[in-house]
């Protein structure tokens, strides 16, 4: 975790070291009045607070929560991106998560932080505090994506009233979440999975980042025909693209422009291995020879998807000069 620190006294600075100790794994930078001279805190100034909140993952401001809310306003845009931001009073005796309490991780790092210097956490969140099934904080702890945010809305609304039905792909644990029971038809509901299922009227999907994408292709291919291939190929096998870990391939074609720019404009992190790491992955996998003549390896989607995966779920499709594979990670459904 990268977080900004801010102080705005001296008692504040005191309680902004003990902060940095209790959270060793987190990189911090600290910042105060200039007028204070604290070693290792930056000069604090306006400009500073909006350069924060689009580079890091947490903001915790050392003092009152109106200092935090006007500081922030101006940048608040989204849910799914803003960051984490807490606020703890200068005596380090109540946590108070601000922004993001679910996705951005501010309630569960209110909580460590309150652990950790013997504080009190207020959070405030509905679902939380009715120790209700939270389906975006679960969500971001598990690293799943969220199909619909206004879904995700209606269903943390509704499950304050009543209990909501749940579904998955996987084997669900016989102990479920509060607010949830076991069904697979109702008008609004959740499905926790890869493959693209509405099982409700109202679906909300809870999809894990699970599915790697194999990636053959020719010398010179476009981003659109890489795009088009990996899309297709998740289209026709049912299998949602928000499901996507990274894409992978031989390190022969770790600079094709057509690829890399189709995986930074999706956002796909891309990965390389050598033919001798391709070569070393156990499986039965579609062979050719022209491949191995270019690459030393007989296949580079299938072997390449399934370096670190469990099993292979789409063989080896060709499409426009690209090849495409996927293969699924080892996951499981788990609460609490």
């Amino acid at each position: 975790m990268r977080a900004a620190l801010f102080a705005f006294s001296r008692g504040g600075c005191a309680t902004a070291r003990r902060i940095l100790a209790a959270l060793p794994e987190a990189t911090f930078v600290c910042y105060t009045m200039e007028r204070f001279e604290e070693p290792d805190f930056l000069p604090l100034d306006k400009t500073v607070y909006g350069a924060c909140f689009s580079s890091m993952d947490a903001l915790i401001f050392v003092g009152a929560c109106g200092i935090a809310v006007r500081e922030i306003a101006p940048y608040v845009k989204s849910k799914k991106t803003d960051p984490a931001v807490v606020c703890i009073d200068e005596a380090g005796r109540f946590v108070i998560p601000l922004l993001s309490g679910h996705i951005g991780g501010a309630n569960a790092l209110a909580e460590r932080m309150a652990e950790k210097l013997g504080a009190t956490a207020v959070v405030t969140t509905a679902t939380d505090v009715r120790g209700k099934f939270s389906v975006d904080a679960w969500a971001a702890r598990h690293s799943c994506a969220i199909s619909d945010m206004g879904l995700a809305k209606a269903v943390s609304a509704a499950i304050l009233e009543r209990d909501i039905p749940l579904c998955s792909q996987y084997p669900l644990p016989s102990s479920l979440p509060a607010g949830t029971f076991a069904a697979e038809d109702g008008a609004l509901g959740v499905f926790i999975g890869w493959r693209i299922k509405a099982p409700f009227s109202s679906t909300l999907r809870l999809i894990p980042r699970v599915l790697r994408v194999g990636v053959g292709c020719r010398r010179g291919i476009s981003a659109d025909a890489v795009e088009t291939a990996v899309e297709t190929a998740f289209a026709e096998n049912g299998l949602d693209t928000a499901a996507i870990r990274g894409v992978y391939s031989i390190d022969l074609k770790q600079d094709e422009a057509g690829l890399l720019t189709a995986c930074e404009k999706n956002n796909w992190p891309v990965h390389f291995y050598t033919a001798q790491q391709l070569r070393d992955v156990a499986g039965d996998f579609t062979p050719s020879d022209f491949v191995r003549s270019v690459t030393g390896v007989d296949n580079v989607c299938e072997r390449a998807a399934l370096l670190d995966a469990e099993k292979l779920i789409v063989q080896k499709t060709a499409r426009d000069g690209v090849t495409v594979a996927v293969a699924a990670e080892h996951w499981e459904v788990r609460f609490g």
